[in-house]
Parts: C-alpha cells; sequence; structure tokens
C-alpha cells in the first residue's frame, strides 16, 4: 500500500458548505491495508477496469425470469411460458424477450445461495459476501461494519492512487435498504473509515429538476476568484496553530481533493444528464432506474470503478402479493429496458469489454406459490448474470433442482461472485487483506474465482 495515495470521501454526508470547498469527512481512518499491489497473477482473469452492479432490492423471483421450470407443477412453475434465447439450450421466461435476444453476451448462474431471508440481512450477505451477525431487517450500519464489495473496490482504487476527478464509488438513484427507515449495512466505509464511503446520489436523476449539487463552481465563482478565496484560505491555514487530530488532517485531504475536483469539472460533467440526447434517454427509459443505467455509463466512462444502481427504491421487487402482475406490468418492463439499453450503449462504445455488469438481489423467491399469488423469501437458491469485462457469454453455470429450491450442482456463494468481480478487475484477492474496527486482518473476500466465468 502506499499511505501517501491521493484518498477521497464521496457522500452527500460529507459536502463541505464553507467556502464552496466540497467534501467534509467527519470519521476516523481505521484503514490498515496490508496488501499488495495489484497482481498480475492467474486469479486476475479478466478484463475490467469498472463494475456495474444492477441490485434488484427487494429480491425477483428467479423462477419467473431466469430460472423457469415447465416441467413442474402449477404451484411452482407459475404463469409465464418459457421461451429461447439466441444460445441453443439455454431459456428464458417470456418476460425477457430483450434479455433472450442478448444471451450469448451473458453469463447465467443459477446455484447462489447463502443462509439469511431478511432483506437488510440478505442485502448484506449479498454485497459483503458474508453474514451478518444476525438476520434481521431492523438493522443500520455502524462504523465497525465490514465494508461491501463495491466500497473495498472504491478502496483499492484509492489506495492505487485513484485520481480520476470523479467519485470512485456511486450508489444511485438511493441506497440499499427497507423501506428507507433501515439502511443495509456494509455499503458504507464501516471499518475503513466514513472518508470511503460511496457516494449516493440519493435523488432521482430523472426528475424534471435533477441536478446534483456542489459539483461544480458556484455560476458567481469565477476560477480567478476560486483561486483567490483558496489562496487566503492556506494563507490562514498556515498562521494557525497546528491541530493534532486524525479528524483534522482527514478535513485536510478532503478539501485537497475537492478542491481539484471542483476544478477539472469533470464529476460535473459526469453526472450532468440534460448532454445526453433525447433519443439516449429514451432509449434507456424515462423512468428512475433508466436514467440511474445511463448515469452509470456515463460515470465508468468519466472513470469511475464501481456504480451500484439500485432498482428500487427501498424493497420494491418484494413480491409477497400479487407476483405474476407486478413482475409482468410494474417490474420487469423498466428493468429489461434499462439493462438492454445499457449493454448495447457499453458496447457500441467499446466500454463492454472493459466494463463488468452484475445483476443480482438479496435472494430468490420460494418455488411455491402462496395463498396471494406471490412468492415469499428464498435464500437457498437464486440467479445471478454477468456481462462484459471479459467474461464469457452463451452460458448457464450451476443448475437449481427440480423446484428451484437448493442448487443441484456447482452451488455458488455471494463471496464467490465477489471473488470473480475482483479476478476481472486483476485483483489478486488471496494477497490483499484490510484491518477490523478491533485491528484483525481481514480478507478482500472468502469466496474463490468462478473459473468458468473466463
Amino acid at each position: 500500500m502506499n499511505p501517501s495515495a491521493p484518498q477521497i470521501r464521496f457522500s452527500r454526508r460529507s459536502l463541505l458548505h464553507a467556502g464552496g470547498m466540497g467534501l467534509l469527512g467527519m470519521g476516523m481512518n481505521r484503514l490498515a491495508a496490508l496488501g499488495a499491489p495489484m497482481s498480475n497473477s492467474s486469479i486476475g482473469l479478466g478484463k475490467a477496469k469498472s463494475v456495474i452492479m444492477i441490485f434488484n432490492g427487494g429480491a425477483p423471483s428467479h423462477i419467473d425470469l431466469w430460472d423457469p421450470k415447465p416441467d413442474g407443477p402449477v404451484e411452482i412453475r407459475g404463469e409465464f411460458k418459457t421461451i429461447k434465447t439466441n444460445v441453443p439450450g439455454i431459456h428464458v421466461t417470456e418476460l425477457l424477450p430483450q434479455m433472450a435476444k442478448r444471451m450469448d453476451k451473458l453469463a447465467l448462474i443459477r446455484s447462489v445461495h447463502h443462509g439469511h431471508s431478511s432483506h437488510n440481512g440478505g442485502m448484506h450477505w449479498a454485497t459483503t459476501g458474508r453474514p451478518y451477525r444476525v438476520d434481521s431487517t431492523l438493522i443500520t450500519p455502524s462504523p465497525t461494519d465490514l465494508p461491501g464489495v463495491g466500497t473495498l473496490v472504491g478502496w483499492l482504487a484509492q489506495r492505487d492512487g485513484f485520481s480520476k476527478g470523479v467519485p470512485p464509488y456511486v450508489i444511485t438513484p438511493f441506497p440499499h435498504c427497507d423501506s428507507k427507515v433501515y439502511l443495509t449495512p456494509g455499503q458504507f466505509g464501516g471499518c475503513l473509515g466514513t472518508r470511503f464511503d460511496p457516494y449516493v446520489l440519493d435523488d432521482d436523476p430523472n426528475a424534471a429538476t435533477f441536478r446534483v449539487r456542489n459539483m461544480g463552481l458556484d455560476a458567481s465563482l469565477t476560477p480567478a476568484r476560486f483561486q483567490e478565496r483558496l489562496a487566503l484560505l492556506n494563507h490562514m491555514s498556515a498562521a494557525a496553530l497546528p491541530i493534532a487530530s486524525t479528524q483534522v488532517a482527514q478535513m485536510d485531504i478532503f478539501n485537497e481533493q475537492a478542491t481539484a475536483m471542483l476544478q477539472s469539472g469533470k464529476a460535473a460533467d459526469a453526472f450532468d444528464l440534460s448532454k445526453e440526447p433525447t433519443k439516449v434517454r429514451e432509449r434507456y427509459g424515462r423512468h428512475s432506474w433508466g436514467q440511474s443505467h445511463l448515469l452509470a455509463r456515463r460515470l465508468v466512462e468519466a472513470g469511475t470503478r464501481f456504480v451500484t444502481t439500485v432498482n428500487g427504491p427501498s424493497i420494491t421487487w418484494d413480491t409477497h402479493k400479487d407476483n405474476f402482475n407486478g413482475l409482468k406490468n410494474r417490474l420487469v418492463p423498466p428493468m429489461e429496458q434499462a439493462y438492454a439499453a445499457l449493454l448495447d450503449d457499453l458496447e457500441e462504445r467499446g466500454l463492454l469489454e472493459s466494463t463488468l455488469v452484475v445483476w443480482m438481489g438479496e435472494f430468490g423467491r420460494t418455488p411455491k406459490i402462496n395463498n396471494d399469488a406471490g412468492r415469499d423469501h428464498w435464500p437457498g437458491c437464486y440467479s445471478v448474470l454477468l456481462a462484459g469485462g471479459g467474461v464469457r457469454g452463451g452460458q448457464v453455470i450451476g443448475s437449481s433442482d427440480a423446484s428451484g429450491a437448493y442448487p443441484k450442482d456447482r452451488p455458488v456463494s455471494p463471496a464467490d461472485i465477489h471473488a470473480s468481480i475482483y479476478s476481472a478487475l486483476g485483483y489478486d484477492y488471496r494477497e490483499i487483506s484490510y484491518a477490523s474496527a478491533d485491528g484483525r486482518p481481514v480478507a478482500l473476500t472468502e469466496g474463490t474465482t468462478i473459473s468458468e466465468l473466463f
């Protein structure tokens, strides 16, 4: 690790309102990176430079989308027919005609599983690769949390000298949460320190008034005047008595990084969706999910390393009741439109090979349909989809049993998904660790790369 490398905290909670200076750090950095520089060993198999994670908060039904059971009884197979894809032998449900046309680009894993059935517990396991200490929805972030994969990718980028002028990790439009009351642990800096929080948009990018605040200089502040204010601030800081405080030291770092970001204007440009042609915005869909996917493309194009689009807000995909109408009429059409547009746009711009796109939820849903025509929580088996970033498309990895309840072969854990993400980015996760809140070394992931992907 290079301890002098530039490090940034990007978060709405961290915007400094004094002197137009940008980002304020409030917490103590507990960072203690024990890992070696980025490795080109056999573990680093992919070509990715960035990751887009499409996260369906609330958890979609794997049986009604990616893992149909046409030969099962009606109380399991549900209402949707099975359709062919452009890869012989691979079938999905009729809800996914656009994905069926792009199956040759996709790697479908049908045997993912873990052990937490609550939303926040499940989201924590899915995004950190580890179980939370309790399986509950009524949990919230704390400074002792182990960080999730997006946070760790941002941390690794900053460890290696990230200086793209944009946040290394962004969540759009809203954070992982249950009902916006209980935020999911693991998505923020946690034990790494608040400086490694993601930048959470916390806004609807499809709103007519959408504009990310504090990303650029105020209209009344010219670059020359900004330089004058910086000079004054530096003069006052030099004359002040030094304060031996970690928080003060972090504030200096945040101010320096905020200054660089404001001067470059790159972040303000990346977040400005008004610069996209109307046709492109409509292609993604004029809804929050579509514009979040478009924003993700703009961010990785600008250099952001990890973007999570939470297709919520909150647990929108929680179809305990009226599962089939909800999926068909409300949930799947905008998701598929945005997803298809993202894959096509990345490919047309020459970015798909360098951008790993991961689709997932926190778990699957019960094989058996309940009395309310819905499906309940089910972490025993579900599906995850990957594309781009050097991943070999047109394949299915693993399978579920006849009812979609448990893995039949090649069981895969969330930690294995994360190991594969690190491998796609070229990191040897076996050689990298970080310090927990109590100082013990924690492996980047406990999983193993899914070798078939590459």
